[in-house]
Protein backbone atom coordinates (compact mmCIF):
# COMPACT_ATOMS: atom_id res chain seq x y z
CA UNK A 1 0.00 0.00 0.00
CA UNK A 2 1.36 3.35 -1.01
CA UNK A 3 -0.69 5.14 2.14
CA UNK A 4 -0.48 4.65 6.41
CA UNK A 5 -3.21 5.33 7.67
CA UNK A 6 -5.22 8.89 7.89
CA UNK A 7 -3.42 11.91 9.24
CA UNK A 8 -5.97 13.98 10.47
CA UNK A 9 -9.89 14.36 10.22
CA UNK A 10 -10.85 18.18 10.53
CA UNK A 11 -13.91 19.80 11.51
CA UNK A 12 -15.82 23.11 13.77
CA UNK A 13 -16.77 22.96 17.29
CA UNK A 14 -18.35 25.51 19.42
CA UNK A 15 -16.55 24.68 22.52
CA UNK A 16 -12.69 22.77 21.95
CA UNK A 17 -11.91 22.97 25.41
CA UNK A 18 -15.27 20.80 26.39
CA UNK A 19 -14.30 18.65 23.37
CA UNK A 20 -10.64 18.53 24.67
CA UNK A 21 -10.71 16.91 27.98
CA UNK A 22 -13.39 14.52 26.30
CA UNK A 23 -11.24 13.42 24.16
CA UNK A 24 -8.73 12.96 26.69
CA UNK A 25 -10.39 11.61 29.51
CA UNK A 26 -12.16 8.76 27.23
CA UNK A 27 -9.09 7.77 24.78
CA UNK A 28 -5.90 9.35 26.27
CA UNK A 29 -5.82 11.80 23.65
CA UNK A 30 -3.11 14.19 23.80
CA UNK A 31 -4.60 17.90 23.40
CA UNK A 32 -2.42 20.70 21.75
CA UNK A 33 -2.12 24.58 21.86
CA UNK A 34 -5.57 26.33 20.62
CA UNK A 35 -3.84 29.14 17.64
CA UNK A 36 -5.29 31.38 15.35
CA UNK A 37 -5.94 29.87 12.18
CA UNK A 38 -6.94 30.57 8.71
CA UNK A 39 -7.75 33.92 7.08
CA UNK A 40 -11.00 35.25 9.06
CA UNK A 41 -10.37 36.94 12.77
CA UNK A 42 -11.99 34.69 15.30
CA UNK A 43 -10.84 31.11 13.84
CA UNK A 44 -9.00 28.82 15.84
CA UNK A 45 -7.06 25.50 15.31
CA UNK A 46 -6.55 23.15 18.12
CA UNK A 47 -5.09 19.47 17.25
CA UNK A 48 -5.94 16.62 19.42
CA UNK A 49 -3.69 13.48 19.21
CA UNK A 50 -5.54 10.20 18.68
CA UNK A 51 -2.67 7.89 17.89
CA UNK A 52 0.85 8.00 16.39
CA UNK A 53 0.23 9.59 12.94
CA UNK A 54 -3.51 10.85 13.84
CA UNK A 55 -4.98 14.15 14.93
CA UNK A 56 -8.28 15.60 14.82
CA UNK A 57 -8.07 19.50 14.00
CA UNK A 58 -10.68 21.03 15.65
CA UNK A 59 -11.41 24.64 14.62
CA UNK A 60 -13.83 26.78 16.21
CA UNK A 61 -15.12 29.86 13.75
CA UNK A 62 -16.88 32.87 15.58
CA UNK A 63 -20.72 32.87 14.50
CA UNK A 64 -20.25 29.58 12.37
CA UNK A 65 -23.64 27.78 13.41
CA UNK A 66 -23.09 24.49 11.20
CA UNK A 67 -21.76 22.50 14.25
CA UNK A 68 -25.50 22.96 15.77
CA UNK A 69 -26.90 20.98 12.62
CA UNK A 70 -27.75 17.44 13.85
CA UNK A 71 -29.02 14.54 11.95
CA UNK A 72 -29.58 10.37 11.66
CA UNK A 73 -27.46 8.80 10.33
CA UNK A 74 -26.69 8.26 6.45
CA UNK A 75 -28.48 11.98 6.44
CA UNK A 76 -24.93 13.65 7.03
CA UNK A 77 -23.69 13.85 3.91
CA UNK A 78 -21.19 12.44 1.93
CA UNK A 79 -18.88 11.78 5.04
CA UNK A 80 -21.84 10.22 8.22
CA UNK A 81 -19.18 9.25 10.84
CA UNK A 82 -15.53 8.44 11.97
CA UNK A 83 -14.32 4.78 13.13
CA UNK A 84 -11.76 4.75 15.60
CA UNK A 85 -9.14 1.60 16.38
CA UNK A 86 -8.78 0.81 19.72
CA UNK A 87 -5.30 -0.58 20.22
CA UNK A 88 -5.97 -3.95 21.77
CA UNK A 89 -9.48 -5.81 23.22
CA UNK A 90 -8.17 -3.93 26.87
CA UNK A 91 -8.05 -0.84 25.82
CA UNK A 92 -11.63 -1.11 23.53
CA UNK A 93 -13.10 -2.21 27.23
CA UNK A 94 -11.30 0.55 29.09
CA UNK A 95 -12.72 2.96 26.13
CA UNK A 96 -16.44 1.19 26.72
CA UNK A 97 -16.26 1.64 29.99
CA UNK A 98 -15.31 5.67 29.79
CA UNK A 99 -17.75 6.24 27.18
CA UNK A 100 -20.90 4.62 29.26
CA UNK A 101 -19.26 7.15 32.42
CA UNK A 102 -19.14 10.18 30.05
CA UNK A 103 -22.82 9.41 28.78
CA UNK A 104 -21.79 9.27 25.38
CA UNK A 105 -22.98 5.92 25.08
CA UNK A 106 -25.25 2.97 25.90
CA UNK A 107 -22.61 0.72 26.18
CA UNK A 108 -23.53 -1.73 22.91
CA UNK A 109 -21.17 -3.88 21.32
CA UNK A 110 -22.10 -4.77 17.95
CA UNK A 111 -20.49 -8.28 16.60
CA UNK A 112 -19.86 -7.50 12.75
CA UNK A 113 -17.73 -10.95 12.26
CA UNK A 114 -14.18 -9.25 11.68
CA UNK A 115 -14.23 -6.49 13.94
CA UNK A 116 -16.36 -5.51 17.55
CA UNK A 117 -17.79 -1.56 17.96
CA UNK A 118 -19.01 0.69 20.06
CA UNK A 119 -21.18 4.38 19.14
CA UNK A 120 -20.75 7.04 20.74
CA UNK A 121 -21.76 11.08 20.37
CA UNK A 122 -18.70 13.21 21.44
CA UNK A 123 -20.28 16.83 23.10
CA UNK A 124 -20.52 18.48 19.91
CA UNK A 125 -23.11 15.53 18.95
CA UNK A 126 -20.65 13.89 16.11
CA UNK A 127 -21.21 10.14 15.79
CA UNK A 128 -18.17 8.36 16.24
CA UNK A 129 -17.24 4.76 16.22
CA UNK A 130 -14.59 2.83 18.06
CA UNK A 131 -13.36 -0.65 16.50
CA UNK A 132 -11.58 -3.49 17.28
CA UNK A 133 -10.34 -6.88 15.85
Amino acid sequence: MLLDGVNHIAWISKDVARLGRFYAEVFDAEVGPTRPHGEQPGETMTTIRIGRHTELNIVTIDGNTEVDRQTPMWGRGRIDHVGLAAASPEAFGTIRQRLIDAGASDGTVNDFGSVRSIFFRDPDGLEGEVLVA
